[in-house]
């Protein structure tokens, strides 16, 4: 289990929330993991069993049926069911789009969603990607057309986290083409809208129990009433999201790395060589220190940034070089272990192999490390 004695942004509470958190994935998840990654999602029973243990949206506020915690206990959430070698969209909900709903959300919509998705019973997701615009928003081609008292969506979404499984969807589309990005709103689209359709779940190199599909809409109409947010500033809320979502992947990064880190100790620990310990020889020592000593500098940051955060002061640049940092230490520390793992990690019946799938993506979603990079460079 990952080791928190030296951390620095939880709480005593934080801490006891973490052993409920363990307890529940490992009656839950863990049991379950092959048959998530054969089926490509997780059941919605896992959802419920999450929900009851006030492990959904916890910094959702009590007067709209959550337990009106701080972003750490999604932390907490985060760090541990990837710890595991879970890729379920537990985390999306949790760290995206709760905040969406509750800070912009209209009282209806609060009241209509909010509790739902804290018990599990509704699951979520947002719609931004699409065939010909991923990191560059501001190129969407989706439109949402005023009719009366109606919009009218029409357009396509691709690579959209808990599409299968979704409720509800926050669609990002122009709702005034002619303005560019300041014609860009967020509207939400209830499953089984006549003209919504869920495509396929897209068969991905890794994060095989995360469902991930293409959305279609065709003369999709909803009231006016399913704006969320305000007309014509979807872009301006998609920005001031990004400190936290980009945050919660560099969490996410990190909790996978020290996982495959440690599978990569113990096995090396196991398997003999030339007559000793493969860990015995110096290439492997070496190399694991390497790795140990990134993992210390990793965790440090990543309670910088969480204390930063949870203080209201992590800025759009500090989270990018967060998600920047982390996920390529991730790539290099899931890469390492599995070569540590000889033949062995390269077979699927090994974690190791899942966690350096599962890896490779983080440094596309949520913007591109590319697009961090300019990101960063304009605060400079």
């Amino acid at each position: 289990m990952l080791d928190t004695s030296r951390r620095t942004a939880f709480t005593e509470d934080h801490e006891m929330f973490r052993d409920t958190v363990r307890k529940v994935l490992a009656a839950e998840m863990v049991p379950h993991l092959e048959q998530h990654e054969r089926e490509g999602i997780v059941p919605r029973e896992a959802w419920k069993a999450l929900g009851a243990a006030g492990m959904l949206c916890p910094t959702v506020s009590e007067e709209n049926g959550g337990l009106g915690l701080d972003f750490g206990y999604c932390a907490v959430v985060n760090e541990e069911v990837c710890y595991i070698g879970s890729s379920a969209g537990f985390t999306l909900q949790n760290d995206i789009t709760a905040n969406y709903f509750e800070r912009l959300g209209s009282e209806e919509q609060r009241q209509r969603w909010l509790p739902g998705m804290v018990s599990g019973d509704v699951i979520t997701a947002i719609a931004m990607t699409e065939p010909g615009a991923g990191s560059d928003l501001q190129g969407v081609r989706t439109t949402a057309r005023r009719d009366g008292s109606d919009f009218i969506i029409n357009g396509s979404k691709t690579y959209i986290t808990n599409g299968q499984n979704c409720d509800v969807v926050i669609v990002v589309a122009k709702t005034d083409p002619s303005l560019g990005a300041k014609g860009t709103s967020l509207i939400l689209v209830e499953d089984g809208t006549p003209g919504f359709q869920k495509g396929r779940n897209l068969d991905k190199v890794g994060q095989h129990s995360a469902d991930t599909s293409e959305l279609f809409f065709e003369d999709v109409r909803v009231p006016v009433e399913n704006l969320l947010g305000q007309e014509g500033r979807g872009f301006i809320h998609l920005m001031e999201e990004l400190p936290q979502e980009r945050l919660s992947i560099a969490i996410s990064a990190q909790a996978s790395a020290q996982r495959a880190f440690d599978e990569a100790v113990a096995f090396t620990k196991d398997r003999k060589a030339f007559g000793q310990s493969v860990f015995e020889f110096q290439n492997t020592k070496f190399t694991l220190a390497d790795l140990a000593a990134q993992l210390q500098v990793g965790w440090a940051h990543i309670d910088w940034a969480l204390t930063r955060h949870l203080a209201g002061e992590l800025t759009t640049a500090e989270a990018s070089s967060a998600k920047l940092w982390h996920t390529d230490m991730q790539g290099r520390i899931c890469d390492a272990a599995l070569q540590l793992h000889g033949g062995a990690g390269y077979m699927n019946e090994y974690l190791v192999a899942r966690l350096w799938r599962d890896a490779r993506v983080t440094r596309i979603f949520g913007g591109t490390n590319e697009i961090m990079k300019e990101v960063i460079s304009r605060s400079i």
